[in-house]
């Protein structure tokens, strides 16, 4: 599995507005439903859903990233989103450093096997320090950038 298999390019938020973990958690969860994946009403739920998983352990796995996710069972497939945050998110993450890369993943119920897959596929890609870094730089640039480094990692990750 590689990213691009999960990512929704158009959900992609080249520069999080949020300030803290919880806003942007709801951004990016936003960004997913503005990119058609599920309706207005279920966009709580889902936040809470995240929100929930928080509250069992932060999902910052240290040098300034995250992974926020859960499972919800109005999605039909993984879906996830990457944000990139200038100013850094306080996310009490196990390094106590803020987080710059976030990537969220909502996966359907019923097939925790893609989810974990999927959070396996997250961690061994941001091991490389030049991609997060990339990602990182092209955060400032737009989400096509930003899309062609998920999308480029294909020919060694996948």
């Amino acid at each position: 599995m590689c990213m691009s298999n999960f990512v929704v390019r158009d959900a992609i938020v080249p520069a999080l507005a949020a300030t803290t973990r919880e806003d942007a958690i709801r951004e990016l969860v936003r960004s997913l439903h503005t990119a058609g994946f599920f309706r207005e009403a279920e966009l709580e739920e889902i936040v809470g859903a995240v929100l929930r998983r928080e509250q069992l352990g932060s999902t910052g796995i240290g040098r300034n990233i995250a992974i926020p996710h859960s499972r919800y069972a109005g999605v039909d497939r993984l879906i996830g989103t990457v944000g990139i945050s200038p100013a850094g998110i306080p996310f009490d993450s196990i390094d106590g450093e803020p987080v710059y890369v976030i990537v969220l993943l909502v996966s359907p119920q019923d097939r925790p096997g893609d989810h974990l897959r999927a959070l396996e596929t997250v961690v061994r890609t941001m091991r490389d320090d030049k991609f997060v870094r990339d990602l990182r730089q092209a955060g400032s640039a737009s989400r096509d950038s930003i899309w062609q480094l998920i999308d480029k990692t294909q020919g060694w990750e996948c």
